[in-house]
Parts: C-alpha cells; sequence; structure tokens
C-alpha cells in the first residue's frame, strides 16, 4: 500500500475540528471535566482512525479498525462521570463525548449531511432541556442536612436515621465532626416538596437534635 495525500482527507480533517469545537464548547463554558480541547481531540481522533479504516481495510472491510472506537470511548466516558452519595454527575458530558466520536466517525467515512444532522440534534436537545426542565419540574429535591447532637446522645443517631427511612426520605452520611461535647453530622437527603414541613417539625420537636440546617 503507498501512502499519498489527498485533498478530501484535509476537509475532513477540518470538518472534524470544527465539530469537536460546536460541541466541546457548550462545556467548556459550563465548565466540565471534558472541554473544547479534549472533545475537540475525540471527534478529530475518530475521523482519523474512520479514514485509516476506510483506506486499510478497502471495500472489504472499512469498519474493522473504527468498530473500535465505539467501545474505546465508553472507557474515555466513563472516566467523565462520577458518583457522590445520591448525585451523580458528567453523564451528559460522557453522552456528548460518545456523541463526538460517532460523529468524527461519520465524517471521516465522508457522511457528512449524516453527521451535520445528529450535531445538530444533539445541540438542540442540550440548549432544550433547560425549558422543558422548568415547565415539568422534578418533584424530588436534594438538600445537605447538618444535625448536631450532644455527644452523649450519638447512640440515638440510628433512631433518627429510621424515622427519616420511614417518611421515605433518602439519605447519605458525608461527614461526622466533633466539637467540644457536640457531635456535628452531615448529610445528603433525598426527599419530597411534601415532605420539607414535616422534616422540620421532626426535627424541631426531637429533644435529641441540638439544632439542625438545610
Amino acid at each position: 500500500m503507498t501512502d499519498h495525500w489527498e485533498l478530501l482527507d484535509v476537509y475532513k480533517a477540518l470538518l472534524a475540528v470544527a465539530a469537536g469545537v460546536i460541541l466541546g464548547l457548550e462545556r467548556e463554558m459550563k465548565d466540565k471535566v471534558a472541554g473544547l480541547k479534549t472533545i475537540t481531540i475525540i471527534c478529530l481522533g475518530a475521523a482519523l482512525f474512520a479514514i485509516l479504516s476506510y483506506k486499510i481495510g478497502g471495500g472489504t472491510n472499512p469498519t474493522h479498525i473504527a468498530a473500535y472506537v465505539v467501545s474505546g470511548v465508553g472507557f474515555i466516558g466513563a472516566g467523565a462521570i462520577f458518583k457522590d452519595g445520591f448525585s451523580i454527575s458528567g453523564l451528559t458530558t460522557a453522552g456528548i463525548i460518545w456523541l463526538a466520536a460517532a460523529v468524527g466517525l461519520a465524517i471521516g467515512f465522508g457522511e457528512f449531511y449524516l453527521a451535520a444532522t445528529f450535531m445538530a440534534s444533539s445541540l438542540l436537545i442540550i440548549f432544550i432541556t433547560p425549558f422543558i426542565n422548568k415547565i415539568f419540574r422534578s418533584k424530588k429535591m436534594s438538600r445537605q442536612l447538618q444535625l448536631v447532637i450532644e455527644r452523649n446522645d450519638i447512640d440515638m443517631k440510628a433512631g433518627i436515621y429510621a424515622n427519616l427511612h420511614s417518611e421515605g426520605i433518602l439519605l447519605d452520611e458525608k461527614k461526622i465532626t466533633l466539637k467540644d461535647e457536640l457531635v456535628e453530622i452531615t448529610l445528603e437527603i433525598v426527599f419530597t416538596e411534601k415532605k420539607v414541613e414535616w422534616i422540620q417539625n421532626y426535627l424541631l420537636h426531637n429533644k435529641m437534635v441540638s439544632s439542625f440546617s438545610f
């Protein structure tokens, strides 16, 4: 096989860079883990894999190398996902990484209109979703709850947790700090709007709780 330079490959590289910049700019503006540079390189790299796959595989099996991009980019996307208690962040970034690779592959194989269609569709979803969320707002809330209990009453902590659980309130203990004879407990709780008043009344009338904030 003879290596040769083709003008079409340059166009594909430029289009892959442009697509990566467009997809990565939104993540960069939101200061996400994978921003403009990362997503642009992924899109450009995927396009190169597609070009090499086509040149090496030829007409018999042009997707041999490109097929591994799908599984390989999954490891990169997994690195952008973080779980902290009940909160999971990075899913959208991981999805855009996966899409950037797909768009890069489409450009590399010369499917320019297909790449543009799916890229435009993804951007439409990204920018419309916040407005949809305002209309159909989730009934569940996530807050950080800080409890202060006297050191001698720390054994009653399990009872407080059990009472919260019985009302369908999810909780995750994040930190315990001892100050003098007071124990400060930081919790992440997930509950519905209807439970706000119940939580306040329960903690206000609980003699074991010295103070709280959430």
